[in-house]
């Protein structure tokens, strides 16, 4: 492929006349077409605009090969990370795609045809070996090994691309900018040295006072670049993480420093990640770039040891200092010195002097609770943004999801649990009852497994909003099944409290309950697949709470439900 940095597959965009592109855009009108997952979305406006520089397009086999085994392209060029389109074979098969095809790429956010892939070929990837060469283990607890099982697809296309497109953004727009821009920018301002730093959480004064010793160091202005496209599931989301920089941007000196979005897909790569980042920097056009303890690191693997060491990036990186082209400046991690009201490096701590710290989860422990975050940790202006997205719990929305057999008692319980919320008070309570949903948004669905999965997904899906609305949701369908519901926290668990009821009534006192007779028609073959009778439920192996109302009243079990709620501070004293 060949280099171009200064200008991505865009250059000749903003030159193409007018007939030309509109003759593209007819073209991408008959071509096939696929609409472009989030992270595939995030790869092509890279290659475009050159942040991906020298690649044109999504890698064939030979420069996917060379990159896992050597870190190059096939033509020795560096390059450590792999970018390659993945789809499904049925999805090619259906579309008539071959070697020599052209396929249009659209924006699944508006349909709009950004590029058009000139497919040079296909190749179904070793999953293992790809997580093995890329991030050192075969390892799910490792989120791009995760992604890569679950989400990627079985065949990854090559070719190069022509743009049609930028892809347009409604957030932000003006701290947005390409390489090209943001070299103009460097130019306009005569800053002929310049630090870039990376990030995907908040900032705060530690990362501030970071950033100026850099440039201090290197008698450099400074870039900061957060990145806003995907990151590690879980990170705080990008909006409010963009007002925290743009908070702490005037806490530099006047014209030291700029902020710039970056809409990069992240992998967690360490080391490898850490020498990708290195080349977009310097193709944004960076002189220096700073890379700090454990950069890019995911975490811990599923032993409990963290997947790469705290310096392995650092020493990658140096290792390709000369053929980067750009200054590394290595970092370790920043301490505050409460007797001296500064911030140092930690191996610059003299010993025997008091140091304090506040780990990322201890700042997520005193959001969700409402503790104090003192100002020698951050900013006021950036706590109170962070705690207008991570109110206490007392604010937060919560789902209890009652699971047991028909006509085990759920439904009573739920009516109560809702009445005792209501008077609770504080916010707006929804009962969410297995029939009602059966009627109102799953009509059309039968009882086979598949369709009892879609229903409970619906049910997941609504509780998610309403929890992530701030709002209680009540649940109680059968959900027989352990996958299903164990999807149902996994959604609601993102925006607030999730609690699994199983209400394990006895299947003969459910069916001395039955008003309906339903379970004397399953038991006589007139119903088929009836949960208890001839299709499983599975009794949830871990459940917060597990009653049974022929032994404890209603009232006893809703009591037991509060609390729970009161002592993870969902409700309570305000």
């Amino acid at each position: 492929m060949a280099n171009t940095p200064h200008g991505g597959v865009l250059k000749d965009l903003h030159t193409r006349d007018a007939p030309i592109q509109a003759q593209l855009r007819d073209e991408a009108e008959t071509l096939p077409y696929i609409s472009l997952t989030e992270r595939q979305l995030c790869d092509l406006e890279l290659i475009l605009n050159g942040a991906f520089s020298p690649l044109e397009g999504f890698l064939s086999k030979k420069d996917y090969d060379s990159v896992l085994d050597n870190m190059r392209l096939s033509d020795g060029t560096l390059w450590t990370i792999p970018i390659y389109l993945d789809l499904p074979k049925d999805t090619i098969d259906q579309l008539g795609l071959k070697v020599g095809s052209r396929l249009a790429l659209r924006d699944p956010r508006n349909d709009t045809a950004l590029a058009i892939l000139y497919i040079s070929d296909f190749y179904r990837p070793d999953k293992e070996r790809e997580a093995i060469k890329l991030y050192g283990a075969n390892d799910k607890a490792h989120p791009a090994v995760a992604y890569l099982w679950s989400h990627t697809n079985d065949t990854y296309v090559g070719g190069s691309v022509q743009a049609i497109a930028e892809p347009q953004h409604y957030d932000y727009v003006a701290a947005r900018r390409s390489p090209a821009e943001l070299r103009a920018l460097f130019k306009k301002l005569n800053w002929s040295r310049v630090v870039a730093f990376q990030t995907r959480n908040p900032m705060h004064r530690a990362h501030r006072e970071l950033t100026v010793r850099a440039a201090r160091s290197r008698h450099a202005n400074v870039l900061i670049q957060p990145v806003v496209g995907l990151t590690k599931p879980g990170d705080i989301d990008h909006f409010t993480r963009v007002r925290v920089y743009q908070a702490i941007m005037p806490k530099y000196p006047n014209g030291m420093a700029t902020l710039s979005l970056l809409p990069l897909a992240m992998r967690m790569g360490g080391p490898r990640e850490a020498v990708w980042h290195a080349i977009i920097r310097k193709n944004f056009g960076a002189t220096h770039f700073i890379v700090g303890r454990d950069h890019a690191g995911p975490g811990k693997n599923s032993l409990g040891v963290d997947f790469y060491g705290p310096y392995e990036a650092q020493d990658l990186v140096l290792k390709f200092a000369d053929e980067l082209a750009i200054e590394v400046v290595p970092f370790q991690m920043l301490t505050y010195l409460p007797d001296t009201d500064e911030y140092r490096p930690i191996d610059e701590v003299p010993d025997g002097v008091r140091t304090l710290n506040i780990s990322g989860t201890e700042l997520r422990r005193r959001l969700k609770t409402g503790a104090p975050i003192p100002e020698w940790f951050s900013y006021p202006e950036v706590v109170r943004i962070l705690r207008e997205a991570n109110p206490p719990r007392i604010k937060q929305g919560f789902t209890v999801f009652l699971t047991g057999l028909h006509a085990s008692g759920k439904d009573a319980i739920a009516r109560a649990l809702q009445v005792s919320l209501n008077q609770e008070g504080g916010r707006s309570t929804t009962l969410l009852l297995g029939e009602t949903i059966r009627q109102e948004l799953s009509s059309e669905l039968g009882f086979t497994k598949r369709e009892r999965d879609i229903n409970i997904s619906r049910i997941g899906f609504v509780a998610g909003e309403l929890t992530r609305a701030g709002a209680a949701c009540i649940a109680a369908p059968i959900a027989p099944y352990e996958d299903a519901r164990n999807k149902v926290r996994d959604t609601v668990s993102r925006w607030g409290g999730f609690y699994l009821v199983h209400v394990a009534t006895p299947l003969e006192q459910c069916i001395k309950n039955d008003r309906s007779g339903v379970y004397k028609r399953a038991q006589a073959g007139e119903i088929k697949g009836f949960t208890g009778i001839d299709d499983v439920y599975e009794e949830p192996s871990n459940p917060d709470l597990r009653v049974d109302p022929t032994v404890t009243p209603v009232s006893q079990i809703v009591h037991e439900i509060v609390l729970l709620l009161e002592r993870d501070g969902y409700i309570g004293e305000r």
